[in-house]
């Protein structure tokens, strides 16, 4: 099954799209052939990619399902990110159409990758009121393409520091969401929350996708807004909420147990659930946070804690069809409750990084995806994540790497020396502090330094914390020790 198919076309009056004007699934699929007749008629072609540059909106979705199904590649873009990081992303996947909530100003950007061609940006609200006003002519039907084709492209951070593109197909992503839909039974009554940005595999896939293949209904938030969360969950008598770990400690400290009378099932991913966190929440609502696991190049759910028997800490256990095993640095399989490297395979893995055969070659051995994080799995076949071989930050469902910000101060005249890490913080789960030397006889201005940033790097990856240190802690082949690093944020915090 294609990405684009699974809309259920028997459905056409139920409400797909909650809100003050209810939309049916018969009207879902009117529009994305609008929408889909529109794009062809821009020169949006097979094989070609398109970027995606939208908060949560139904636009969104028309704009996704369209694309797709001429055959295209959606490349989904962070809207948080700033012209150098959007430039960078369509640099590296050559992208010559943007559909866009408004204009951006790219050209000095694109200019700095010497980028070859003209992107041209499609405006959303011009794209729904030329759809509404003229009668366009019908695209013709896309020759086969079959569901083993990369559908999108998912930027996530990379080893390098800069972004890496997970080719997902039509396979991974229906394949993940099926199995999803198999753990928890969707009901045609059943009306999910969509409040966690589309852009990112998490939201699209369990939030968007999977409602949409058990003919379910979904309301849109386009932010999260505590007041205004509670408030859309209870009136909507929403059943179904997908969230992250800081928005459940906002939701038990702010909301009480009528609220969510109807909600049969929370889901929290994107970074690991703190116990207190899940215990805080219980205790107040009275209803149990399940936990899951997944990264965007395995489209991305891997494990979710079955309903009826949820761990507290854990992952859960691996969907239908997928496997995982726990591995030593010389790729033995190791047994229960020992620490190794969690390995994933099934029909959700990702192709590979696009244009990045060896990064490919490095994360796809054997079948199996190394994802980077150590992991155990208990006699009962749930998993416990131990901790992140990689350095990544991830701080709300994003993931940050120390590198990028790093180069950054690095270029910044004052600064001799830097090392960003994450640090663990009760309010945000964790918070970036950045670790500088700084160059003989100058002085360093954080206010400055903080506007620097702020120009180059969106803004969930400003450090929160600059500090100053005459040198930074060191093995004897010069690396920098971050461990040390943390340890010394541990002990000053305690």
């Amino acid at each position: 099954m294609l990405v684009h198919e699974i809309i259920q076309q028997g459905m056409i009056n139920q409400v797909v799209f909650l809100g003050k004007s209810p939309i049916t699934y018969g009207q879902l699929t009117d529009t994305v052939t609008k929408y889909r007749n529109f794009f062809y008629q821009q020169g949006i072609r097979p094989g070609e990619n398109v970027g995606l540059f939208s908060k949560n909106s139904v636009e969104f979705i028309y704009s996704y399902l369209a694309i797709v199904s001429l055959g295209a590649v959606v490349v989904p873009l962070n809207f948080q990110l700033v012209p150098r990081e959007i430039a960078y992303i369509l640099h590296n996947a050559n992208i010559k159409k943007l559909i866009t909530m408004a204009h951006l100003d790219l050209d000095a950007e694109l200019t700095t990758y010497n980028y070859q061609g003209e992107v041209t940006q499609l405006l959303i609200s011009q794209i729904s009121h030329t759809i509404s006003q003229l009668e366009i002519p019908q695209a013709p039907v896309s020759p086969s393409f079959d569901e083993n084709e990369v559908c999108t492209i998912i930027y996530t951070s990379g080893t390098t520091g800069s972004p890496k593109g997970a080719m997902l197909t039509h396979k991974n992503l229906v394949s993940n969401a099926q199995a999803f839909s198999q753990v928890f039974t969707y009901q045609h009554a059943d009306r999910i929350l969509c409040i966690l940005p589309m852009y990112h595999c998490f939201a699209w896939t369990a939030a968007v996708l999977t409602p949409l293949i058990n003919g379910s209904s979904i309301l849109i938030l386009e932010s999260f807004s505590i007041r205004e969360t509670i408030t859309a969950i209870r009136d909507n008598a929403l059943t179904v909420i997908f969230g992250i770990p800081n928005m459940f400690r906002l939701l038990a400290q702010w909301a009480q147990k009528e609220d969510f009378l109807h909600v049969k099932l929370f889901v929290s991913g994107g970074s690991s659930l703190p116990y207190e966190i899940s215990e805080q929440f219980t205790k107040k609502i009275g209803k149990t946070v399940v936990e899951g696991y997944g990264l965007s190049e395995a489209s991305p759910i891997v494990s979710l804690n079955p309903i009826d028997k949820v761990k507290y800490c854990s992952i859960g256990k691996p969907l239908p069809g997928v496997e995982v095993k726990i591995i030593d640095h010389e790729n033995h399989t190791l047994p229960p409750c020992e620490t190794g490297e969690l390995l994933v395979r099934g029909p959700n893995v990702m192709q590979g990084y696009y244009r990045l055969p060896e990064e490919t070659a490095k994360a796809l051995q054997n079948g199996w995806l190394h994802t980077g994080d150590l992991a155990y799995m208990d006699t009962e076949g749930y998993i416990f994540i131990v901790d992140r071989l990689k350095d990544m930050i991830v701080i709300n469902g994003e993931n940050i790497y120390p590198r990028e910000i790093e180069e950054l101060l690095y270029a910044y005249p004052a600064i001799a020396e830097a090392a960003v890490i994450g640090i663990p913080n009760k309010q945000y789960g964790t918070s970036v502090h950045a670790y500088i030397v700084v160059n003989e006889e100058s002085v360093i201005d954080k206010k400055a330094l903080k506007t620097y940033l702020q120009e180059k790097l969106a803004p969930y990856k400003i450090p929160k914390e600059f500090i100053t240190i005459d040198s930074l802690p060191k093995n004897s082949t010069g690396k920098i020790l971050k461990t040390v690093l943390r340890q010394q944020a541990t002990n000053a915090a305690n």
